[in-house]
């Protein structure tokens, strides 16, 4: 297995390969209450609009050409399929239902941010 197609966890080898444009990430945030920037704590029960969450890119598939392993990328938390490997919940999706990547390898561009949107 390649670099591009294995998954790490925790530094142990998952037993999975990913296929064709699949992109396999773990989330950063729990379900729980959130705090804004000011400092407010928001109940996880609060009604918010539609918002896309980060996630880091833990395996994709051969197909795969704009993130590698170790990206952070945002996805609408709505169009995901969750699978549990070794008691770690991830999230599995198609690389075109990535909205944006954030990676320090993209820093080395003059003209990029570090995302694509």
């Amino acid at each position: 297995m390649s670099p591009q197609t294995s998954a790490s966890a925790h530094d142990d080898k998952l037993p999975i390969r990913m296929l064709h444009d699949r992109v396999l990430v773990r989330t950063d945030t729990g379900e729980g209450e959130r705090r804004s920037s000011g400092g407010i704590v928001i109940p996880a029960t609060a009604a918010v609009g539609r918002k896309l969450d980060w996630a880091e890119v833990v395996a994709v598939g051969q197909h795969v050409r704009t993130v590698e392993p170790g990206d952070r990328v945002l996805y609408d938390p709505e169009d995901r399929a969750e699978v549990e490997v070794r008691g770690v919940a991830y999230v599995l999706m198609r690389e075109r239902d990535l909205h944006a990547v954030a990676a320090e390898r993209l820093q080395d561009t003059d003209d990029s941010t570090g995302l694509y949107l």
